[in-house]
């Protein structure tokens, strides 16, 4: 799971990233081929986290979370003259059912032992479904409180920004919270595919949520200096 996600670029002006966004959006609809590029990569870490959490064991054998979010954001680039949104929150259900679409193509070619219909076996729905509790999940990760049901609009606003600071940690810390929070696993779970002993992978959960909080926190007080 090392290359599960890539650190992004700190912008150093004080725009958010939310304002960065609506203004590449607007300029890449208007036929700006560098600006949606760079809208697009906005969302790479976001993408990243959320392959990697439905990549089932079948699947990590034969693909890699960074594969299936390459193919993904190909296909925005080359499609983005059919989106017709022109909000951030639209821009990311549009993305997510890319990537829905591309986890579906990759068990079609891969995961087709004994001619079963993987169509059956793993329906579209059930992937939307199980996307949508990883967005959760991943807004809530530093949360003191379980999400609210009024806000599925916001988890997914701030899961982009979560996995932006997600992505800063190292691949140890990154993996466990990845593995422990976003996937379910038990600890033994955990310490089974990260090749450690439970207690050992209580541990670095432990730091690596403390490191994580620390992250997040510095960016939100550096982003109000």
């Amino acid at each position: 799971m090392g290359n599960a996600v890539s650190s992004s670029a700190t912008d150093t002006n004080a725009e958010s990233r939310e304002g960065r966004a609506d203004r590449l959006l607007a300029e890449a609809r208007g036929g700006g081929e560098e600006q949606l590029g760079k809208l697009l990569t906005l969302y790479r870490n976001y993408l990243t986290i959320l392959a990697t959490t439905q990549l089932d064991a079948r699947l990590r054998r034969r693909i890699s979370p960074s594969d299936l979010v390459q193919e993904a954001m190909l296909g925005a680039y080359r499609d983005f003259g059919k989106f017709r949104g022109t909000t951030e929150r639209e821009l990311l259900a549009w993305l997510r059912q890319i990537l829905i679409n591309c986890l579906h193509h990759a068990y079609e070619a891969h995961v087709q032992a004994g001619r079963r219909d993987i169509r059956r076996e793993v329906s579209l729905d059930d992937m939307n479904r199980a996307l949508d509790h990883s967005v959760i999940k991943l807004a809530h990760v530093l949360a003191d409180r379980g999400p609210s049901p009024s806000a599925p609009a916001r988890d997914r606003e701030r899961s982009v920004a979560l996995a932006d600071q997600l992505a800063k940690l190292k691949g140890d810390d990154r993996d466990v919270i990845v593995l422990r929070n976003l996937q379910g696993l038990s600890f033994e779970e955990v310490a089974e595919r990260m090749g450690r002993k439970p207690g050992a992978v209580r541990m670095l959960w432990l730091r690596a949520i403390e490191r994580f909080r620390q992250v997040y926190e510095d960016d939100i007080f550096g982003a109000e200096e």
